[in-house]
């Protein structure tokens, strides 16, 4: 049997969530089955990552705005290597990727929505926009995967594509690697001095969706109840900026600590004594999985996708999203009571570690990569089980 030639493809090239699936899947794919190659913008750590693994990739000029130069890129990579399935990754990817693919007929096509992110957008213009896109993209992708049962619902809801076409294929990770590369030294040169009180964390990108905002509003009581701890913030993005000077305007210099996009998450989430995710959305968040890796507390927000993984008071701490005195209540009240804190991580880490595998993740997409290559070549209807 031939090997089957998959194109992944995301807009941009820092370690998101999209990104890490990706990485993964890409890494992890059976080679006696498949041959993989990735396209994205040039540069960035998931390209260098890619490299590092030999994997191929093709730098395309992604931007939110239609251009031509973006499509001929695309059509170029398309026209110039012969894919059997293009696997478009996120919106951007997903609405240029399949457009190309239409036109350069492309045997099968397969989008993974990480989040549905444009749900959630202010303009309501835009939200419509972007809805009627999926649409109508839906109409020529042989299959849709949701990372969760919540998207799927809200995909439903919003008939963003056929059932029959839809699949949910949750996020996995291989717990046995990430709590091996934790426990790897971490240079500590340049990193702020977390003291000896307790270590609060969270690794996200720095956007809206992610709701670091209101993590900061809350240190300031988190802080007054316990003066030793301190927050680091790892990540990087648009918000950057007024973030840091929301720290400043708070009087929160030298206690949190923004540290931008690092590599060896492992090593610096080991450290934390509480992990804290404040989104205000999510698909199914990967940090959550790694944190349950590593057995850590959670305190994170009440919102679909998150409370699959978690149940209040069981595997972690829940509290409504944006809402910075709910937040710091329930960190607070991790810290104090230590006992609850480990019985609430070891609980987290024994409930996620049998079900959200690598191994099951990737074994679930390449049958239905296989699935819908062999429909494609029938000209037949068709559905894995899902």
């Amino acid at each position: 049997m031939k090997k089957i030639r998959v194109l992944q493809m995301i807009d941009q090239p820092f370690l998101g969530g999209g990104q890490r699936h990706l990485l993964s899947l890409s890494r992890s794919l059976d080679r006696s089955r498949f041959e993989v190659a990735v396209c994205s913008r040039g540069g960035g750590p998931l390209v260098e990552e890619l490299r590092s693994l030999g994997i191929p990739h093709f730098p395309v000029r992604f931007q939110k705005s239609v251009s031509r130069i973006l499509i001929r890129d695309i059509r170029n990579v398309l026209e110039s290597h012969p894919f059997d399935i293009l696997h478009t990754h996120g919106g951007l990817a997903g609405f240029f990727g399949r457009w190309a693919a239409r036109k350069n007929r492309i045997p099968a096509v397969v989008h993974t929505l990480h989040g549905i992110h444009y749900l959630y957008y202010r303009n309501p213009l835009q939200r419509a926009a972007y809805i009627c896109l999926e649409r109508l993209f839906s109409r020529f992708t042989d299959a849709v995967v949701f990372v969760s049962d919540a998207d799927r619902e809200k995909g439903r809801k919003y008939r963003l594509a056929p059932h029959s076409r839809s699949y949910v294929i949750k996020n996995g990770i291989d717990f046995s690697v990430f709590s091996s590369q934790a426990d790897r030294p971490v240079a500590l040169e340049g990193l702020p001095d977390p003291g000896r009180g307790p270590l609060l964390g969270t690794v996200a990108r720095l956007h809206r969706q992610k709701g670091v905002e209101y993590f900061i509003r809350s240190a300031g009581e988190i802080l007054n109840e316990i003066p030793a701890a301190r927050i680091w913030i790892i990540g990087d993005g648009p918000l950057s900026s007024s973030l840091q000077r929301l720290i400043e305007e708070s009087g929160l210099e030298g206690r949190v600590h923004l540290l931008g996009g690092r590599q060896n998450i492992p090593t610096y989430l080991k450290r934390f004594d509480v992990m804290v995710l404040p989104s205000l959305w999510e698909g199914l968040p990967y940090v959550l999985l790694e944190a349950a890796a590593l057995a850590k507390p959670v305190v994170t927000t009440s919102i679909d996708g998150i409370m699959e993984l978690i149940e209040d008071e069981k595997s972690g701490l829940l509290v409504p999203p944006g809402d910075p005195k709910k937040l710091a209540q329930a960190v607070i009240r991790m810290l104090r009571d230590r006992n609850l804190a480990a019985r609430l991580g070891e609980r987290f880490r024994d409930e996620v570690v049998q079900t959200y595998t690598l191994e099951k993740m990737v074994d679930r997409i390449q049958r239905l990569y296989e699935e819908v290559y062999k429909i494609r070549e029938r000209g037949a209807p068709g559905r894995i089980d899902n």
